[in-house]
């Protein structure tokens, strides 16, 4: 299998960026020079020539390339740095509209509302996992338990969902799995009380068991989170419940005390 090159790299981002292939060739072919016209371009890139100034054009719509009136007419791309702040804020733009698209949509049926007793949904990848504790976290409105396996779990968006949850005055409790981590977690939100867990099992037990829990996150004492990883990249799985009486809450809720203060536990009532 043959290795992408510097530019074919480049093309394929700007592709998932939202750009179209000749344009993808046409600005990448500019970015590597100061200024070039058309036929500079086409035989830089492989656009036909005719091809080029469709994509110039959409490019320069974008803010992407400059455009000097000569005879030829010269082009060239904007900055690295401010190209790459465009595409970012393009990207944004579009997946809010994305959102605000999608909550407006009708639902085709109309169901009945299900009993959450027993829900149990799984999840599979860093992100989508990563966004629903976050989410969890966001909608808490008591309580919120997280035990970090890893840390790289921590990243800065939880941490920021993790204040907001404070500063809507839900008690904060975080577990880590080394002192390292713990002094990561504490200076990062030095008013959350921070321990070094005591679960020894959320690291993988032998070679037999390359498994590792990543984070166990438990919302108002009615939904928690576990996810596992066996250190591949993008292979973590995760699922979650939702419900008081859900067996499976009831039996994390029971495990993860085992790791907290007495006065956490979180299967008991506070004073």
């Amino acid at each position: 299998m043959n290795e992408l090159t510097g530019d074919d790299q480049a093309i394929e981002l700007l592709q998932q960026l939202g750009l179209k292939e000749y344009e993808a060739k046409s600005f990448v072919a500019l970015s590597r020079v100061s200024a070039g016209t058309a036929k500079d371009i086409s035989e830089r890139s492989e656009v036909p020539r005719t091809r080029v100034y469709d994509a110039v054009r959409v490019l320069e719509s974008k803010g992407l390339v400059e455009i000097h009136h000569s005879n030829p007419q010269q082009f060239r791309a904007v900055s690295v740095d401010e190209a790459a702040d465009i595409l970012r804020d393009e990207y944004h733009d579009r997946t809010e509209s994305l959102r605000e698209t999608l909550k407006a949509l009708e639902p085709i049926t109309t169901e009945p509302e299900r009993d959450v007793t027993h829900e149990v949904w799984a999840l599979s990848g860093n992100r989508t996992i990563a966004a629903r504790a976050e989410q969890l976290v966001s909608e808490a409105d008591d309580e919120v338990v997280l035990i970090l396996g890893d840390e790289a779990m921590f990243t800065e968006s939880l941490q920021d969902a993790l204040e907001a949850a404070e500063q809507r005055g839900v008690t904060i409790i975080v577990g880590a799995a080394i002192e390292e981590l713990q002094t990561t977690v504490q200076s990062a939100l030095p008013d959350v009380e921070v321990f070094v867990s005591g679960l020894s099992w959320l690291a993988s037990s032998g070679p037999d068991d390359q498994t590792d829990i990543e984070r166990l996150l438990l919302v108002d004492r009615t939904t928690i989170l576990i996810s596992t990883s066996s250190g591949r990249e993008d292979d973590e799985k995760a699922i979650f419940g939702r419900g008081f009486d859900n067996g499976l809450v009831t039996i994390v809720r029971r495990l993860m005390a085992t790791g907290l203060l007495p006065v956490d536990d979180p299967g008991s009532e506070r004073p």
